[in-house]
């Protein structure tokens, strides 16, 4: 019992201590409650902005701004590369379909034309399109094919045969060149001949555009001479001929037609799951029952 109260026994040093550690505890729960209440605030007084100070700071914010920014230059889009694209706003997909575009040794000669191959936006071309800076020969190109077009459609007012075009010819229309001219003749020779117009639309890279140019000056006058395969008679490998059906089209019209017996309409071939209904009309060209 001696031993337990001699610990509640302080000395005159002791209690000294005591008293100012619980002073500086009250002192600093006191300065705590005045800063909380805003005791040293005056109601008076509000912060005043430097304008001299703040001024100079935007100044060299705006600096910064302009020394990071990548400076642009103008440039010729038919060379614009991935980094350049993306640096100027453009999508992955706008990219790659002038990469594309160029593949076919075609040139963007336009702003205009640019946004044709790219899609890009209305307001992207607006901001990019000062910095195009296209070479002399693209704009006499265009010009000069302009010119031979309105002479030949001048020459050819009643339009002329589109089974009789020759690439040469196909050339002079704005927006086909070597390899396009190429792929609708060789086109038109593995059909035997343009049957309808809307034919032109199943070329490969053939734009809307571009097919309704062409036929403003071209039109098929003169069909030519098709042997329809039969349907419910042929095999395989004579569907195959025909430049619509493929190997595995072909299969699956035969599978379809032992189970059915036999097709009486060519609607009937729109239930096959990989059959193009789109162009029924064209391939009808080709089939009869």
């Amino acid at each position: 019992m001696k031993n337990f109260k001699s610990h509640f026994k302080f000395n005159k040093q002791e209690r000294s201590g005591i008293f100012f550690l619980l002073l500086v505890i009250f002192s600093l729960q006191l300065i705590y409650i005045l800063i909380s209440n805003e005791v040293f605030y005056t109601s008076g007084r509000s912060f005043v902005l430097d304008t001299k100070v703040q001024k100079l700071l935007d100044s060299v914010k705006e600096q910064s701004i302009r020394v990071e920014a990548p400076k642009m230059y103008p440039f010729n889009p038919n060379f614009l590369s991935d980094y350049k694209g993306y640096a100027l706003g453009m999508s992955n997909e706008e990219i790659d379909r002038l990469h594309l575009f160029r593949s076919e040794n075609r040139w963007v000669a336009s702003a205009k034309e640019f946004q044709r191959v790219t899609h890009v936006s209305d307001s992207l071309l607006q901001q990019i399109a000062p910095l195009f800076e296209f070479p002399e020969w693209a704009s006499q190109s265009i010009n000069e094919k302009k010119t031979k077009q309105k002479k030949f459609s001048v020459a050819n007012a009643k339009g002329k045969d589109l089974n009789l075009a020759t690439q040469e010819e196909l050339k002079v229309i704005y927006g086909i060149g070597d390899k396009l001219s190429a792929r609708i003749v060789k086109f038109r020779n593995r059909l035997g001949g343009f049957i309808v117009n809307e034919q032109l639309y199943d070329v490969y890279g053939l734009e809307e555009e571009v097919v309704l140019r062409i036929l403003e000056e071209f039109r098929v006058k003169q069909q030519p001479s098709i042997e329809k395969i039969n349907i419910n008679s042929a095999t395989e490998r004579e569907m195959q001929k025909l430049i619509y059906i493929n190997q595995k089209l072909a299969n699956q019209i035969v599978t379809y037609r032992d189970s059915v017996g036999i097709i009486r309409s060519f609607t009937e071939l729109t239930k096959i799951g990989v059959f193009p209904a789109k162009k029924i009309d064209r391939i009808k060209l080709y089939l009869s029952l």
